[in-house]
């Protein structure tokens, strides 16, 4: 592993910024960092000449990018298709999503996860199913010949993996209380999607075990003043995370201004919900047979239908900016921070402090990276002629 020293840098650290710091990585991680002031040389210097130092993103829906559809292909070789090709903005972790389909395809994508893991696939952490435990009122791209109920037999499926974490997209009307217990209880992690729930239901949910929302204001009940719905019980939760998609398409910038003002906002996530258009020059694909278009970074069918994302997380990071007016070190623990405590691993990752491991983007004044870091390890191919 190199022995790294970034000098002259903007740093995003513990959710502060240092405007002219230096950071070293020694082993894979982090082993000092502060201002230039107290810099002693020690390892090989990459001048960052005032651009920032973020910690990687986290990416807790990523569909698929570089030309590949995870559902198409669930293999160990597809992850790390999908992982290089996000690795170029930023993402330095991962959970590689699998939109409803079959259990036996979900039984794959498990196991091809874990082989992933196993042999060290750079950024991998774990697998997000979303679906088919949906609502067909709520089922946007999805298809609704894939969806079941949850059952004693899926339960036990998905609380399967020997490696990583694994993330469910449920809908809480779609099975109950207990079974979303017995799933939080495995260690599987929770999140309401793609539903039609009232509050009360929702409420229930959250008290059962969950603990996410998917895509927040996309495929569920929405907030009214005498039905709250799915959204007014997430804008009412104040510990659950929620993803957000700021596409500029999915949520209009003053709904994304008015739910961060109303709950933590380290408790937002940002999430890319990617294609395989991402980081690939071909902009279509096939999607349950039916042909997708991405335009002017919109995937859709041809009934209009939003279908995922054609949107990677250092624009989902400039956008947030820009819709919402925060600044850069919120939009990081959105991009980091949060997704990193809602998998638990914040004490590994997610963030700029000694002993975290080396996950680290360098973001050049025209927003976007010069090099990219995973455990201390170049992953994107700008990086090393950084």
């Amino acid at each position: 592993m190199n022995n790294i020293d970034f000098v002259n840098a903007r740093l995003i650290a513990a959710g502060r910024s240092i405007d002219n710091g230096y950071l070293s990585i020694r082993a894979g991680r982090i082993s000092a960092l502060g201002d230039m002031a107290d810099y002693r040389p020690g390892g090989e210097v990459v001048d960052l000449r005032g651009d920032h130092l973020l910690p990687g993103f986290i990416d807790t829906q990523v569909n698929g990018g570089g030309g590949v559809l995870f559902n198409d292909d669930p293999s160990v070789e597809a992850i790390a298709a999908i992982g290089a090709a996000h690795a170029a903005f930023g993402t330095t972790g991962f959970l590689p999503t699998l939109i409803s389909d079959d259990l036996e395809v979900v039984d794959a994508a498990m196991r091809a996860v874990e082989r992933a893991i196993e042999e060290r696939i750079p950024g991998v952490l774990g697998i997000h199913v979303e679906g088919p435990f949906l609502a067909e009122t709520r089922k946007g791209i999805h298809d609704p010949a894939k969806f079941v109920q949850l059952n004693r037999d899926s339960i036990a499926l998905l609380s399967g993996l020997r490696r990583g974490r694994l993330m469910v997209t449920l809908a809480p009307e779609m099975c109950t209380p207990a079974d979303i217990a017995a799933l939080a209880g495995a260690g599987v992690i929770v999140s309401a999607g793609h539903t039609d729930a009232d509050y009360r239901t929702m409420r229930a949910a959250l008290d059962a075990g969950v603990t996410g929302f998917t895509h927040l204001f996309n495929a569920m009940s929405p907030l009214r003043h005498r039905a709250p719905g799915v959204v007014g019980a997430a804008l009412d939760d104040q510990t659950s995370f929620c993803g957000l998609i700021a596409d500029g398409h999915h949520v209009d910038a003053p709904v994304l201004r008015i739910a961060l003002r109303s709950r933590p906002l380290d408790r937002f996530m940002l999430v890319s919900d990617a294609m395989p258009t991402v980081g690939s020059a071909t902009k279509s694909f096939v999607l349950n047979g039916e042909r997708i278009e991405a335009r002017d970074g919109i995937c859709m069918s041809s009934d209009g239908t939003l279908a995922g994302c054609d949107l990677d997380m250092t624009s989902a990071l400039r956008n947030i900016i820009n819709m919402t007016g925060i600044g850069m070190a919120d939009a990081s623990v959105m991009a980091s921070g949060a997704p990193a405590r809602f998998l638990g691993l914040d004490h590994v990752t997610g963030g700029i402090a000694v002993g975290r491991v080396a996950d680290l983007v360098w973001l050049g004044r025209e927003g976007m990276p010069k090099g990219v870091w995973q455990h201390g390890n170049p992953l994107a191919s700008h990086a090393v002629a950084a």
